[in-house]
C-alpha cells in the first residue's frame, strides 16, 4: 500500500509542475463505416486533426487508443486499427486535439454544412480509385512482451511473447495481398515443451494470401478468419467471394485448426458457403449474411449447421446486432440402452441479441441476451458425448446504462444475470461507476466503481479507485488503480480479502514506437504476489 501512496504523491506533484501548459481538448466523432482493414469516422469538422493522430474509444469507463488517422477530408477520417477491438457503426470515438487559439468564421461553417458528404461516399470512392491504381500499402505491428510473476509462496516465473501482425495490400502494385497474425510464447526454464512440440508456443491465427481478380471477385488461400463466418473460426484452405451488388456470395473448402495445438490437421475437413446482403444510406447501414457449414473428422460428420447474423444502424441513435446458430446434425441418446440415434431436425445451439440506443445526447443504454448450449462435435467429443448432452442451455442478460449529467462527469451501471439448469444456482453481478474527466488539482481522469457479485460458489464485493493522465501530452501517459476485494466462498464458509495496487506507464518513444509498463501487486493475509507486464511495440 505504501508504494501506491508514494506513486500517488509523485503523480500529484507532476500535475502541479505541469499546470499552466496548454492541455488537450476532446473532439467527438462517430464510426460511420467499417471494412475488413479500415474504419471511417465522421466529425462535425476535422479541423485540428492531423494524419497520424490517435483516436480513442471507451472501454470499461476508460478511454484507450484504438485508431490512427491515415487520411482525412473536411468532416471525415480514414483510419486503421491499432488494437484488437472490434469497432462497430455508431460507436463513439474521441480525438485529442490542442485547444484552439483561433476562431472559425461563420462563412466557413456554412460552407462545411452546405458541402457535407456522407463519409462512406467519400471514402468508398477514394478506395475505388486506389484499387484501380493498385497502390502498395503495408501496415502492421511487431511486439515483444514479458510477463513476470513473483510470489512469497512460490518461485519466480516469466513468460515471453512475440507477435507479428502484417497487412500487405497490392504487393509491388499487383493484385496480390497478404494478411498474417502470428505469436510465439514460452516460459522460463520450460523450453523442453517447445522442443517436444513447437506448437506449444507457436500460434498462427492468420496466414493467408489474397488475389483480387477485379473489384468484385477475390480468392483467399491459407489460414484466415472470414468476418462473414465469425462462428466458424479460422479456415485452412480456399475462400472465394464474388459481389453482385447489393449481394455477396462466397464459398470455402479446407480444414479446421487442431483443437489442441491450433496447428494444421488434415483430418478436420470442412466446407460450405454463404450469402450476404448490404444496404447503406446517409443514416447508417444494414448487413445480413447466412452461411451453411459442414465439418467432419476423419470423413465422418462432426457438425452440420446454419449460421445467420444481422446488424442494423438505419434508425437514428439505434444499433442492433443478432446472430443465430442452428444445428442440423444431432444425436439423441436412448435412456434404455445408452445408444445414440441420428436426428436431422433443426436445434438452436446459440442465440445472441444486442441492442444499443442513445436516447439523447447525455444518456445511452444497451441490452443483450444470449442463449448457448455446449457446441458438440460428435466425432471429436465422442468420449465425453454423454456428459455434454446432459448439460442444459446457458442463458444470460446484460444491461449497460451511461449518463453524462455534466461535461466532464459520467455515471454508469453494468449488470448481468446468467442461469442454467445444470448450475446449482444463478449468477448475478452489478457494477456502478463514476468517471470525472479533468479532476480539479490533479487534472486527470478519475474513476470510482463498486461491483457486487453473487454465484452458486462465491459472493462478494469489489471496490476500485483509478487515476490516469497525460504526463507529457502525446508522449507519456500514466495511471494508477487501487482495488479492494472481499469474497465469501459458499461451500466451505471461508473468505478472501485482497488489496490490489496497479500502476501503468505508456511512453510513445517515436510516432510508431511505444513502450508500456504495468505493475500489479496483490496483498493477502498469507501471501503477496507481484506481476510485471512489459510491452515494446513497433507499428509500421
Amino acid at each position: 500500500m505504501r508504494y501506491f501512496l508514494i506513486f500517488l504523491f509523485f503523480f500529484n506533484m507532476i500535475g502541479i509542475n505541469l499546470k499552466g501548459q496548454s492541455y488537450a481538448e476532446f473532439k467527438k466523432g462517430v464510426v460511420s463505416y467499417v471494412t475488413k482493414q479500415n474504419v471511417y469516422v465522421k466529425f462535425q469538422s476535422t479541423e485540428s486533426i492531423s494524419v497520424g493522430d490517435t483516436l480513442f474509444t471507451e472501454q470499461n469507463s476508460q478511454w484507450i487508443p484504438a485508431l490512427v488517422v491515415k487520411n482525412l477530408s473536411s468532416i471525415s477520417c480514414f483510419c486503421s486499427s491499432i488494437s484488437n477491438l472490434q469497432m462497430s457503426v455508431g460507436e463513439g470515438v474521441l480525438a485529442r486535439v490542442k485547444k484552439a487559439q483561433t476562431s472559425v468564421k461563420k462563412e466557413t461553417d456554412q460552407f462545411v454544412q452546405e458541402n457535407q458528404q456522407d463519409l462512406t461516399e467519400d471514402t468508398i470512392s477514394e478506395n475505388k480509385k486506389l484499387k484501380k491504381e493498385l497502390i502498395q500499402d503495408f501496415s502492421g505491428r511487431i511486439a515483444i512482451s514479458s510477463y513476470s510473476n513473483f510470489s512469497s509462496n512460490s518461485d519466480y516465473s516469466q513468460r515471453m511473447r512475440y507477435t507479428l501482425k502484417l497487412n500487405a495490400q497490392n504487393i509491388h502494385s499487383s493484385k496480390l495481398s497478404m494478411n498474417t497474425y502470428i505469436s510465439f510464447a514460452h516460459k522460463k526454464d520450460e523450453w523442453s515443451e517447445i522442443q517436444d512440440n513447437i506448437y506449444n508456443g507457436l500460434k498462427i491465427y492468420s496466414l493467408a494470401m489474397n488475389y483480387a481478380f477485379n473489384e468484385n471477385n477475390s480468392l483467399w488461400f491459407g489460414r484466415k478468419i472470414n468476418p462473414k463466418l465469425s462462428s466458424v473460426g479460422a479456415i485452412d484452405g480456399i475462400q472465394y467471394e464474388t459481389k453482385l451488388k447489393p449481394f455477396t456470395i462466397g464459398v470455402f473448402a479446407g480444414t479446421r485448426p487442431d483443437y489442441m495445438y491450433y496447428n494444421f490437421n488434415s483430418d478436420l475437413l470442412q466446407y460450405g458457403g454463404y450469402l450476404g446482403h448490404e444496404y447503406s444510406n446517409q443514416k447508417g447501414n444494414m448487413q445480413s449474411s447466412v452461411a451453411f457449414i459442414q465439418q467432419t473428422n476423419q470423413e465422418k460428420t462432426d457438425r452440420r449447421y446454419v449460421y445467420f447474423q444481422h446488424s442494423n444502424s438505419l434508425i437514428s441513435n439505434l444499433y442492433f446486432f443478432g446472430s443465430v446458430d442452428l444445428d442440423f446434425y444431432n444425436q439423441v441418446m436412448s435412456n434404455l440402452d445408452s445408444t445414440f440415434t441420428q436426428e436431422n431436425s433443426p436445434k438452436l445451439s446459440s442465440l445472441y441479441l444486442s441492442l444499443r440506443y442513445r436516447m439523447f445526447k447525455k444518456l445511452s443504454m444497451s441490452i443483450s441476451y444470449s442463449a448457448r448450449q455446449n457446441i458438440i462435435y460428435y466425432e471429436t467429443y465422442k468420449d465425453i458425448l454423454e456428459r455434454l448432452l446432459e448439460a442444459g442451455t446457458q442463458q444470460g442478460y446484460r444491461l449497460n446504462i451511461n449518463y453524462r449529467p455534466f461535461k466532464n462527469v459520467s455515471i454508469g451501471v453494468n449488470s448481468g444475470y446468467r442461469y442454467s439448469k445444470s448450475d446449482p444456482g444463478d449468477s448475478k453481478n452489478l457494477m456502478v461507476y463514476l468517471t470525472y474527466n479533468n479532476l480539479p488539482w490533479l487534472n486527470c481522469l478519475a474513476t470510482v466503481s463498486a461491483t457486487m457479485l453473487q454465484t452458486a460458489y462465491v459472493s462478494g464485493n469489489i471496490y476500485s479507485l483509478g487515476l490516469s493522465r497525460d504526463i507529457i501530452s502525446g508522449k507519456l501517459y500514466a495511471g494508477a488503480n487501487y482495488r479492494y476485494v472481499d469474497y465469501n466462498y459458499e461451500y466451505d464458509a471461508s473468505s478472501l480479502a485482497q488489496n490490489i495496487a496497479e500502476m501503468n506507464l505508456t511512453w510513445r518513444i517515436r510516432k510508431k514506437l511505444s513502450l508500456s509498463l504495468n505493475y500489479e501487486g496483490t496483498f493477502e493475509k498469507d501471501r503477496n504476489t507481484d506481476r510485471i507486464y512489459i510491452n515494446l511495440s513497433q507499428r509500421f
